[in-house]
């Protein structure tokens, strides 16, 4: 059966774009579409899948109704300066970047150090966290697919967040890591193979961008959260430890009611049971969020483990089931 869609893809040489093209090539009903923005490098070139139809960004292939939606794999100041006009264009648009996540100018600017034009955008995108945003996101023209250490710690936090049971007074702890894909493809002194191989560090102490995310989805206070983003010497993968405590005593079971309440008919979510936690190795290639439990009820200490992989559920196949959800399909086609 021939495929009905058709899905641009821009920035499809990048780590997250070469996930979007994987994912499309073996889905029942949308074809990719590469979508050239800029000349190729050599190395890009070889890089490439030949044999999928290319488009040059432009008017023409904006205008021509052959898309059904348009992907930006891209850095957030090229999605800031093309996304707009694939809207004028009528097309929907999913958005890997950071563009659109936040909710204000002046939290983008303290967050990204640069300056936002587009203030109505910013405002209507969703941010595209399916479990919370699902019906929202059926109806929108712009989603905004969230950051990848958001995604693991949003869906960690926000079910105890939401049934009250944490001991808010108490903080909370976000020790993060992630493989080094996670810095996008462009090499940099700290992302070079001699950097990173049989090392471990931190980075982008008290000043990530991706906490604000955490704070407007999760509800929790700037004050109330200690985020830490580690690189680790790994290609692909996130492993989330987050350090809270409980009002009341509470057991595993306790806590485990909480998260199956909230993701018992969530297909891409999986809680582990009493003493099982989740590793890179449950997760990588996979569109899941793994999250599994550990409780002291004495001392009031929960400990949650969450993993994902950044470049599946993290980036890509989260586009792929916000795409599936603007277009009508079955949210789970091509990541299952």
């Amino acid at each position: 059966m021939s495929k009905q869609l058709r899905a641009g893809i821009v920035g499809f040489t990048g780590y997250s774009g070469a996930e979007l093209v994987k994912i499309l090539e073996r889905h029942s009903q949308v074809e990719p579409v590469l979508i050239e923005h800029r000349a190729q490098t050599a190395d890009e070139k070889t890089f490439l899948n030949g044999h999928l139809p290319r488009l040059p960004w432009g008017e023409e292939t904006l205008q021509d109704g052959d898309l059904a939606v348009i992907f930006f794999a891209t850095p957030h100041e090229v999605s800031l300066e093309m996304v707009p006009k694939a809207l004028d264009a009528g097309l929907k648009v999913v958005d890997l970047s950071g563009a659109f996540r936040l909710r204000t100018v002046e939290n983008y600017t303290r967050w990204y150090n640069m300056e936002h034009n587009r203030p109505d955008l910013l405002a209507e995108a969703v941010y595209g966290l399916p479990e919370y945003f699902r019906e929202v996101t059926k109806m929108a023209r712009l989603v905004s697919n969230p950051g990848c250490y958001p995604t693991a710690a949003n869906l960690s936090l926000r079910p105890l967040m939401v049934e009250g049971v944490l001991d808010r007074e108490a903080g909370v702890i976000c020790d993060a890591k992630s493989g080094v894909s996670g810095a996008g493809k462009k090499p940099s002194g700290k992302t070079h193979f001699s950097s990173v191989t049989e090392n471990f560090s931190a980075y982008a102490v008290l000043t990530h961008r991706h906490v604000p995310e955490l704070l407007l989805t999760s509800d929790v206070e700037e004050h109330e959260l200690s985020f830490t983003a580690q690189l680790l010497p790994v290609h692909r993968g996130i492993l989330e430890t987050i350090y809270v405590r409980t009002a009341e005593s509470m057991s595993y079971d306790d806590i485990a009611a909480v998260y199956h309440k909230m993701y018992k008919d969530e297909p891409f979510v999986r809680i582990f049971p009493e003493g099982e936690l989740p590793s890179l190795q449950t997760v990588n290639y996979t569109n899941f969020c793994d999250i599994g439990i550990r409780t002291d009820p004495e001392t009031k200490r929960v400990v949650i483990v969450a993993a994902i992989d950044n470049l599946i559920k993290g980036a890509a196949g989260q586009a792929v089931q916000n795409m599936n959800l603007v277009l009508g399909l079955p949210e789970t086609e091509a990541l299952l």
